[in-house]
């Protein structure tokens, strides 16, 4: 969808998110819910717009809470929204923040809406831990009557040897191949010909960008304080490495294979936040005093095969978004790619600066362009800033569109690899 060719235009009014912890940290104690509600209250807050004035959320989750999956909408009645305001969640894996973007976008497009808020989160912290299949089988049927002891013998006897009991350790690995993200990204690292040095050299590089981001002062306008409980509260990202160095990096072992290249400092952590952005309709958001940042001129969402590359989906989300938007690469002032593993990014790049993978995968005889490092990834990305699954693509979007409007550049593209061979894009335009 090539949003510049409707009527109507959606608009970037602003955008908050949380800070973006290690799991299992100080937001331990804050469900996905909680971190997503800390950032819309923050990003409400910050316009001094009426709760009544927000007519639908659009939110983004990859661990859904068993109880209450619906996550947008426990947002919006945590925060007292209009209770007339409609709220859904959606899942994409990795790229579930920006589809939930894209959708709210294209609601006030079709005029659905004026005034909408999307975004995501997520809480590894928080993830159910699973029981075994067996165990589950064995006595949840009772729980639907009135078990005697002996019934309770009876599942007992059922059951297997303990070890089949424990519940696993949750892994990230796809269901349909059994490969964890990271053996496939290692799998993609050897077929890119991409090495140890240039996967830890774009980890540097993210970790230096967001610390002097951070130091500047030029994310202070999207990050907001939470209080986490006793006194006490969390202001900044708390992943950031800003002292990091490549001695340091080529120092840590492969994480995923003996010989591998791919280690936790040039790979996302697991992370806990939230990330919400406000749109408008340009009319609506003229009407209310509104100064947009910026507006979407076309999105893109691809699949490919898990069992080949797993997340090279941007090389072929990325493409389709520009030929959408009626530009090239080299009309972009930002590239902004999700660091899912500094492998991927590159494999990323590598492709869609080849010629070869153009013909094969796009079916055109030039390559897509060459990522210029200069306009990559400029305030950092995930393996610095760190990654709760929802929550970056509304991070990205938010980023990118306070970039456009603070350097007076015009476009800016976004990239996302996600789990389940899925890949992602959108071009921001200043407004």
């Amino acid at each position: 969808m090539a949003s510049s060719q409707s009527k109507r235009r959606a608009v970037v009014v602003g955008g908050m998110r949380t800070p973006f912890l290690k799991a299992f940290t100080d937001f331990t104690r804050l469900d996905t819910i909680a971190l997503g509600v800390a950032a819309t209250r923050a990003l409400l807050a910050k316009h001094d717009l009426p709760y009544r004035a927000v007519e639908g959320v659009v939110w983004g989750g990859v661990i859904l809470p068993a109880g209450a999956p619906n996550v947008g909408r426990e947002i919006a009645l945590d925060l007292k929204l209009d209770p007339a305001a409609e709220a859904m969640t959606v899942t994409r894996a990795c790229a579930s923040g920006l589809q939930a973007v894209t959708l709210a976008a294209a609601a006030i497009e079709r005029g659905e809406a004026d005034v909408m808020i999307a975004g995501g989160s997520d809480s590894t912290s928080n993830a159910s831990v699973q029981l075994p299949q067996q165990l589950v089988h064995a006595f949840a049927p009772l729980a639907l009557g009135k078990p005697t002891p002996g019934d309770y013998l009876a599942a007992l006897a059922k059951l297997g040897p303990v070890a089949d009991l424990v519940p696993r350790r949750p892994q990230i690995a796809e269901r349909t191949t059994g490969e964890v993200m990271g053996e496939s990204a290692e799998r993609m690292a050897q077929r890119w010909e991409i090495t140890r040095e240039a996967q830890d050299a774009l980890a540097l590089r993210s970790h230096q960008h967001a610390a002097a981001a951070i130091a500047s002062g030029r994310l202070a306008g999207e990050v907001t304080k939470v209080d986490v409980g006793d006194g006490k509260w969390v202001h900044t990202d708390g992943l950031v490495r800003g002292d990091t160095s490549a001695e340091k990096l080529a120092k840590l072992r492969p994480a995923f294979a003996k010989d591998g290249t791919i280690t936790a400092g040039n790979a996302s952590p697991l992370t806990d936040g939230g990330a919400a952005v406000l749109l408008m309709s340009e009319e609506r958001a003229k009407a209310l005093g509104y100064k947009p940042l910026a507006a979407f001129r076309s999105w893109a969402y691809v699949g490919v095969d898990p069992a080949d590359q797993l997340l090279i989906g941007p090389a072929l989300a990325v493409p389709r978004a520009l030929d959408r938007a009626g530009i090239t690469l080299a009309d972009c002032d930002f590239v902004d790619l999700h660091e899912a593993f500094a492998a991927q990014v590159l494999c990323v790049v590598k492709a869609i600066g080849s010629a070869a993978w153009a013909r094969a995968r796009l079916g055109r005889d030039t390559a897509v362009g060459e990522v210029d490092p200069a306009r990559l990834n400029v305030r950092g990305g995930s393996i610095a800033l760190g990654h709760p699954f929802g929550a970056t693509g509304a991070r990205m979007v938010t980023t990118m569109a306070n970039e456009l409007a603070a350097s007076g550049k015009q476009h800016a593209v976004l990239g996302i690899c996600a789990a389940g061979g899925l890949g992602a894009a959108a071009v921001l335009e200043a407004v």
